[in-house]
């Protein structure tokens, strides 16, 4: 069964801390205040918190920057911003002279590091206006519960890339990548142990030093300028090309599947019922989706109309009784059952697409890519349950196990620093530690395994995060990538690496 969504790990966590360092650092009772976003800082809150958590923190209204707005000089403005020169621009236009000031005062916000140039930009120009001015240390966007990106596609193009000209852009986009990753780890309270997959190219032992060296003079100069430890935790840094087969083998699991072969977008499905055109947001609000998401197709399309069945032989049992009692209770039950009728319809609509896209050419596809010949020596997976099409396990599978259960080559899996005194990935105890039994417990004291891939991860790849946390309860696998893969992104991803790329597009300096 799902955890509840207020205990759905790293979105909450996110959101936590957004409230605790820009919200309640700047509430005052009663005041209300604009809130103005980047595209970044957008994407950022949409993935951990609705318009109406944004209410009860006293936002009224929520602008984007970039564009011209009326001013409401009676109201101060909360700008939570990245530190990049369009978005710090933006926010001195609004305050060009005191006579043209948008708003009453400011408080600036920052996803991470600001430069000095940026912010001696600032204190030259509008000192006076400003309330606040912090640096937050979350610079990057929370997917799903244990599922993170730090929103760089254009990462592959740079990594790979075999114009020697992109040089610069490469060392640009990894000084990004690793300064992004650092506030993974400050968001989640850790000081991993690093260490990362040293062939067979150098990304990520490049990536991984930078890392490394980030995270030191990060916990030096912590907010209670205390030295911070290594914790019991890692953080492996593994390259795209440790598995290219995973990235284009079509998935039959439900989210793996859908986003495969269906247009969903912003996470936002369209299907058409009753011959109407309506949309649903595939998220971990819902309880259906989290349970399903990561079975097999055939297990899906199984389980939907028992629960659709299940769902009316309970309605019906409350009907013919006239009582008022009874009346009252079935009037307190109606919007619950229309509520989860309406999240099976929806469900059942997104298997029947997919299942519509794999029946004509997808099904014969699947056929080829799961033969067995010539694989590589890998575990032995034949006594888990498969379906004949879905017997490909993700590399990454292999990887998160060992780590946890402390059995990766050392030489092959080099740290960049010493190991975490203590490596509890397993959960073994010693004989002075007493054994927990609370799941949460577990969750909240264990030990974390953080992934991250350059160059995008796939659906199924995590998906099997959250299977090896399930399988080890005392440690947890967060994942993630500079961006989410499908198959097409991939391809389309590879087309682009022989072209001249104009700008880098997420650097400091932007």
């Amino acid at each position: 069964m799902a955890p509840p969504a207020t205990e759905r790990g790293l979105k909450s966590v996110v959101w936590q801390k957004i409230k605790a360092t820009v919200f309640d650092d700047c509430k005052k009772e009663g005041e209300w205040k604009i809130m103005l976003l980047d595209e970044f800082t957008t994407k950022l809150l949409a993935s951990c918190c609705k318009m109406t958590d944004l209410l009860a923190e006293g936002i009224t209204v929520v602008e984007n920057i970039y564009k011209n707005r009326e001013p409401v000089r009676q109201m101060k403005a909360l700008y939570f911003i990245s530190p990049t020169s369009k978005s710090v621009d933006c926010f001195l236009r609004d305050f060009a002279s005191k006579s043209e000031n948008k708003y009453k005062a400011a408080y600036i916000y920052f996803t991470d590091f600001c430069p000095d140039s940026l912010f001696n930009k600032i204190k030259a120009s509008c000192s006076k206006s400003i309330r606040r001015c912090k640096e937050i240390n979350i610079s990057f966007i929370p997917l799903e519960s244990q599922v993170y990106t730090l929103d760089v596609p254009d990462a592959f193009y740079y990594c790979y890339s075999p114009d020697p000209s992109n040089a610069n852009g490469k060392d640009a986009i990894m000084e990004a990548m690793a300064e992004q990753i650092v506030t993974v780890c400050a968001t989640l309270d850790e000081n991993p142990g690093v260490r990362y997959k040293s062939k067979p190219l150098d990304n990520a032992s490049k990536l991984a030093q930078l890392v490394e060296k980030k995270l030191e003079n990060y916990y030096k100069i912590d907010e209670k300028s205390q030295i911070k430890g290594k914790t019991h935790s890692q953080l492996i840094i593994i390259d795209r090309g440790f598995d290219p087969v995973s990235t284009v083998l079509h998935e039959l699991t439900f989210q793996a599947m859908a986003y495969d072969l269906l247009p969903i977008e912003n996470d936002t499905y369209k299907y058409k019922t009753d011959g109407k055109e309506k949309e649903a947001i595939l998220e971990e609000d819902d309880d259906l989706w989290v349970r399903i998401r990561h079975r097999h197709i055939a297990v899906v399309l199984e389980e939907i109309p028992k629960l659709m069945k299940e769902i009316s032989s309970t309605k019906k049992a409350t009907e013919g009784k006239t009582s008022l009692s009874a009346l009252a209770q079935l009037m307190k039950k109606m919007p619950h059952f229309r509520k989860q009728i309406t999240k099976q319809v929806v469900h059942l609509n997104l298997a029947e697409d997919c299942m519509s896209k794999f029946k004509p050419n997808i099904e014969k596809l699947c056929k080829s890519e799961q033969s067995q010949q010539s694989k590589p020596l890998r575990k032995d997976r034949s006594t888990e349950e498969t379906f004949q099409l879905s017997r490909w396990t993700p590399f990454i599978k292999d990887i998160l196990e060992d780590a946890i259960d402390n059995r990766l080559d050392s030489k092959e899996w080099p740290y960049c620093s010493q190991c975490p005194a203590v490596w509890n990935g397993s959960g073994a105890v010693s004989a002075r530690q007493k054994p927990r039994t609370n799941y949460l417990e577990d969750r909240k004291n264990g030990s974390k395994l953080i992934i991250f891939v350059i160059g995008g991860i796939t659906y199924s790849e995590m998906r099997c995060a959250y299977e090896v946390s399930q399988a080890h309860k005392s440690c947890e696998v967060i994942i993630g990538s500079t961006h989410v893969l499908t198959p097409r992104k991939l391809l389309d991803d590879i087309k682009m690496l022989n072209k001249p790329k104009d700008k880098v597009s997420f650097t400091k300096d932007e």
